[in-house]
């Protein structure tokens, strides 16, 4: 599986970015889906996953309410619709997949074996 986010880019806070992530290669029915981040000096963490089956969303409490995952199957991409962004947003934004993650760690980056390369996203203040 090969991942590739895009869409990142410089916006003021109170602004809105869509990243996406586009998958290609071997694709599994019950693929999770799942967006992570870093900024500098800090550990990666979790933001947001959606499953390909179902449609179940998860969000990391940072993040909820202002940001929003979805899928287009026929597109094989998944997208982050970011919106009233925060200085504490900026950070590298990763997309990740898995076949066979459960419940208890769709939040865990370990869980997750086919990473893409991120995307910076800056908000200024």
């Amino acid at each position: 599986v090969q991942l590739q986010a895009s869409g990142g880019g410089l916006v003021q806070a109170g602004g809105s970015l869509r990243l996406s992530c586009a998958t290609s290669g071997r694709t599994f029915s019950r693929q999770t889906i799942g967006w992570f981040r870093q900024a500098p000096g800090k550990e990666r963490e979790f933001v947001a996953a959606i499953r390909w089956s179902g449609g179940s969303t998860y969000y990391a409490d940072s993040v909820k309410g202002r940001f929003a995952i979805s899928g287009d199957s026929a597109k094989n991409t998944v997208y982050l619709l970011m919106n009233t962004l925060r200085p504490e947003d900026t950070a590298v934004y990763y997309c990740a997949a898995d076949p066979s993650i459960g419940l208890s760690t769709v939040r865990m980056s370990r869980s997750y074996k086919y990473w893409g390369q991120g995307t910076q996203v800056t908000v200024s203040s």
